[in-house]
């Protein structure tokens, strides 16, 4: 071996950490995981009002599917980044579509295609919310303009209230969904052992609409065979508390999609083994580790 190569060898480690450092070339994890989007998460990028994503909106006009109502569609403007995964969000009971609004823009900016619906009715239940989630899903990766930024295998559904007893029920009918979360679910119906997705509720101690003692706790309870599961409680607030556009469900409900629909482990950290008992929660159960 000639000195030139040995040389070589030894500063070669050293080449490729200023490559990395640089731009030149990317860490290894992100070739491994084609879904990966955006820089490396911090608790800062996870509680943001904006991610590293810049973003456009346009409506889901009345009539472009029989499947569900109509709504407003988030998606990211870059072109550059392969496709996205996509997620549908449901109001609650007597909700319009303003009260999840703000998680079309927050999820967007971090690398989702977003539709929040507006429901046929303010007063259908989860059954009915479920279906119409699962049809905008559909509409969105076979028929929408954006269906070419979407990757149709990797969908998820949130849900609030209703909506959240709805995003269940959509799981349910479709062991597909790579991820579920509702936020304060009311669901009458708690037996959901057939749920095999990956599923985050989030209750509050205060609440009386949907009391956790009576559907988010036995909901996580009854789903035995879902592949991962989480409960964040918090220790006061009422039914609203978990739509709430605050910096806690923006952390929960990012990191759950990023790592259930975009298989990001980079993710891991802000789920497991999450928080303990504390002034702000009641309690954090979870399936821990993730995989």
């Amino acid at each position: 071996m000639s000195s030139k190569t040995i040389q070589w060898l030894r500063i070669a480690p050293f080449v490729a950490a200023i490559a990395v450092s640089l731009g030149v070339v990317t860490p290894s994890h992100a070739a491994d995981n084609p879904y990966e989007k955006g820089p490396n998460p911090t608790e800062a990028s996870v509680t943001a009002e904006k991610g590293s994503f810049a973003i456009a909106e346009a409506p889901a006009p009345s009539g472009a599917s029989n499947k569900f109502n109509k709504g407003t569609v988030y998606y990211p403007t870059a072109t550059d980044q392969g496709t996205f995964g996509a997620v549908a969000v449901a109001p609650g009971f007597t909700n319009p579509e303003s009260i999840i609004s703000w998680l079309g823009p927050r999820l967007a900016s971090q690398g989702f295609v977003v539709i929040t619906l507006e429901t046929n009715t303010t007063l259908d239940l989860p059954e009915s919310r479920g279906d119409q989630l699962l049809g905008a899903l559909d509409w969105l990766t076979t028929q929408s303009q954006y269906k070419d930024r979407i990757d149709p295998t990797r969908t998820a559904v949130v849900g609030f209230s209703m909506g959240g007893g709805g995003a269940l029920r959509a799981a349910e009918d479709r062991p597909a969904l790579k991820a579920t979360v509702g936020l304060a679910p009311w669901e009458p119906y708690s037996a959901w052992q057939k749920v095999t997705t990956p599923t985050l509720l989030i209750g509050a101690a205060d609440d009386v609409i949907a009391p956790t003692g009576a559907h988010s706790e036995p909901f996580y309870d009854h789903l035995t065979n879902a592949r991962d599961k989480a409960y964040l409680e918090y220790n006061f607030g009422n039914h609203f508390k978990p739509v709430e556009a605050n910096a806690t469900n923006t952390k929960f409900t990012l990191s759950w999609l990023k790592r259930f629909v975009d298989n990001d482990t980079r993710y891991d950290q802000f789920l497991c083994p999450g928080p303990s008992k504390s002034a702000e929660f009641q309690e954090y159960r979870n399936t821990c580790p993730l995989g």
